[in-house]
């Protein structure tokens, strides 16, 4: 048998190619949008894609089983479980609870496994020639290691009402069977630490299921449907605003995108039409960077793992917009637009200092001036961290407006009082203070040390 485990940090999402090699014979369950690299490990392991296959409708990644199809021409296998509104849009070979997938020597049972979404399915694999008990099961958003997938994705970014507390309710007995199985099988899930599809998911990236009997919180509640359902739901982190196009985007047909597209690099002409034009500039480099200098009206998001997140939150799929960021940066860049489909790049730049505009610097203030401003009538602390981290311990007197919905809630800020913005550690007040620069809030200072800095010097928090 072979096995390769795919990781895009970026995500923190995890897909899987799993090959009879007696056959040469391959699977590909969750693939990220960018497929070259399931075509290169096929490659180099003389093995042919011939069965592509998901767990679910994901919310927080474009799912690039269609495109992995039209390039290999392999079938795609998806989840025919929760009801009519839970149908793929598309042509697939359906699956139930139940049904096996032969691949060569080797074979996958599904498993149907509501609970993060009605539709949701994992995959139970025996390697035959060795043995014809299950050797790994393939999770999904089902179970992690340490965690389960949330259920309120469907109601807190798809706007599906009621849906929250049945989904706790169906993983709650999912769970229960899951349990059942022999505890040496391996469990893979679909995303480690860092996703936004649960609140406290493990590091590592595989675990057991006899393992997860001991150590997750969630098998824990065998008996008690009720404190499980409640724990579940409680603190789950705000999910990003584009989770509601990726459910669409993953249900319905819709455009492939078989290569990773080269934008054009442009000339300062093209840049400044873009520009004065109202285009959204998004400035990818490092917030040290940006603070020294900055176009004005341009937002920072820096092009590190959470970089498709932000962008996530904070564009919409309508507008094009230009990226600001060095040449051998931009195809690292691209692939993370890939994942969440956001393909609308004008264009982009590397250099600002040569536009003929007049840079704007960050007022950054160190953690002395900053204690200066607190309780001050003619100030505003504004902390834009996520709400669990605000309400787990925040500074006294600061208000919280969550850097992803801040465009949402400016009015909850006053533009006649001094702004003073920090986070944990810098970077998402570095976001905030461009998009509040951008919206007409001229009296903005940035706490860059944030609450990291705080805390390590023993200042004091409250709840």
């Amino acid at each position: 048998m072979f096995f390769q485990h795919v990781y895009d940090k970026s995500l923190a999402q995890a897909s899987y190619v799993i090959g009879c090699q007696a056959k040469g014979v391959a699977i590909v369950i969750d693939a990220q949008r960018d497929v070259d690299v399931y075509l290169q490990i096929a490659k180099q392991n003389n093995l042919k894609i011939t069965h592509i296959a998901e767990t679910h409708i994901h919310a927080d990644f474009l799912c690039g089983s269609r495109e992995l199809a039209a390039v290999t021409g392999a079938e795609l296998y998806l989840s025919d479980e929760g009801g009519d509104d839970w149908q793929y849009q598309f042509a697939h070979t359906g699956l139930k609870h139940g049904d096996k997938i032969a691949l060569g020597n080797l074979s996958l049972e599904v498993l149907h496994t509501p609970g993060h979404t009605p539709e949701s399915i994992s995959f139970l694999l025996t390697d035959h020639p060795s043995t014809d008990k299950p050797v790994m099961v393939f999770t999904g958003d089902f179970v992690f290691v340490g965690d389960v997938g949330r259920p309120d994705l469907l109601e807190k970014a798809a706007g599906i009402t009621g849906t929250q507390e049945k989904g706790a309710q169906q993983m709650h007995q999912s769970i229960q069977r899951f349990a059942k199985l022999p505890e040496y099988v391996q469990v893979w899930p679909g995303h480690g630490a860092g996703s936004a599809c649960g609140k406290s998911l493990g590091a590592v990236p595989s675990s057991t299921i006899g393992y997860e009997k001991i150590r997750n919180w969630a098998f824990q509640y065998e008996n008690n449907e009720e404190g499980f359902v409640e724990s579940l739901l409680d603190g789950q982190p705000e999910p990003p605003k584009y989770f509601a196009m990726m459910k669409h985007l993953n249900k319905m047909p819709r455009r492939l995108l078989v290569e990773i597209p080269k934008y054009p690099r442009l000339s300062k002409e093209e840049f400044l039409m873009a520009y004065h034009n109202g285009l959204k500039i998004i400035d990818t480099r490092n917030k040290v960077d940006f603070a020294r200098g900055f176009i004005p009206r341009s937002i920072n998001i820096q092009g590190s793992n959470s970089f498709s997140t932000w962008m996530g939150w904070l564009l919409s799929y309508e507008e094009q917009f230009v990226v600001i960021a060095d040449d051998d940066k931009m195809e690292d860049l691209t692939r993370k637009l890939m994942r969440i489909g956001m393909d609308n790049v004008y264009g982009y730049i590397s250099d600002v200092d040569n536009l003929g505009l007049e840079l704007q610097v960050v007022d950054v203030i160190d953690i002395e001036t900053f204690k200066e401003y607190i309780g001050r009538q003619d100030a505003q602390i504004v902390d834009v961290r996520g709400e669990s981290e605000y309400k787990t311990g925040h500074i006294e007197g600061a208000d919280h407006a969550f850097v992803g919905t801040l465009p949402q809630n400016f009015g909850k800020i006053n533009k006649n009082k001094q702004v003073v913005i920090h986070c944990q550690a810098g970077d998402r007040a570095t976001i905030a203070y461009s998009l509040l620069k951008k919206n007409g809030f001229e009296n903005v200072k940035n706490y860059s040390g944030g609450m990291k800095e705080w805390k390590e010097k023993k200042n004091e928090v409250t709840k």
